[in-house]
């Protein structure tokens, strides 16, 4: 951790520092924002859910954008907010994976390094008024544990074993707690078809959500990124719903 802290200032050099007559974004309008991900630890692994829309404000406009990324054979990482912001995270971290496999030692970053080291640049922009516009989450799984840990555009930072952005926190987080809460272990498929369910009840229910996702699964085995996928819908019952005109 010591080299990242070290390398930070040179990474964000071009990072806001507040100077007159530099532009603040505090009140920043996403032009290309990606909505909700869902996140569920399971015996063994952890996996990462997120449809595949960038909306232009209220515009469905890129259908077919991944917000998902193996940082390495051990990590993922899931991003919803800006997408221009993921895209410069992503190249920084992937620059930081080459420079250490470089290095020959043997060693790679764990899912909890790549979650502190996220810790201390969001907190950074944010300090500099400048914030990165994203909701992070990083899943892995390192010497035989899950780690799924959650990190936003101020800085704030947890663990947990379910995590939902966007308005997934509000319709797939009690449901994947509900599950998770419930029983002391849960396998793959059990995971796996949780969060098929939450993508399906999203895909009803937020006006941002598309029927198109990546399902990425880590394991001891490594990485796997399953997608595009889209969930079967049953839309019969739509002519009784009322009270929304």
């Amino acid at each position: 951790m010591i080299k990242l802290a070290a390398n930070l200032r040179v990474q964000f050099r071009n990072a806001n520092d507040g100077a007159p007559g530099r532009r603040f974004l505090l009140g920043k309008v996403s032009r290309g924002a990606c909505s909700s991900k869902q996140c569920a630890k399971f015996t063994g692994g952890v996996i990462i859910a997120a449809d595949m829309l960038g909306s232009y404000g209220s515009l469905a406009r890129f259908r077919n954008i991944s917000r998902l990324m193996k940082v390495n054979d051990n990590t993922i990482l899931g991003a919803s907010g800006d997408y221009a912001d993921y895209q410069y995270m992503k190249q920084i971290i992937e620059q930081m994976v080459i420079d250490e496999e470089l290095l020959g030692d043997g060693h790679s970053y764990s899912p909890k390094a790549i979650h502190s080291w996220l810790t201390r640049v969001m907190y950074n922009r944010r300090s500099k008024m400048n914030p990165l516009w994203n909701t992070v989450v990083i899943g892995g799984f390192y010497n035989g544990e899950s780690f799924l840990g959650y990190v936003d555009k101020l800085g704030v930072a947890y663990e947990a074993p379910t995590v939902a952005t966007g308005f997934g926190a509000y319709l797939a987080q009690p449901l994947m707690r509900e599950v998770v809460e419930n029983k002391v272990e849960i396998t793959k498929d059990e995971a796996r078809a949780l969060i098929e369910r939450c993508l399906k009840v999203l895909y009803y229910r937020d006006a941002r959500s598309y029927n198109r996702h990546e399902i990425a699964i880590v394991t001891e085995e490594g990485v796997e990124i399953v997608g595009p996928i889209s969930s079967e819908t049953n839309w019969e019952i739509a002519h009784m719903v009322s009270g929304f005109e």
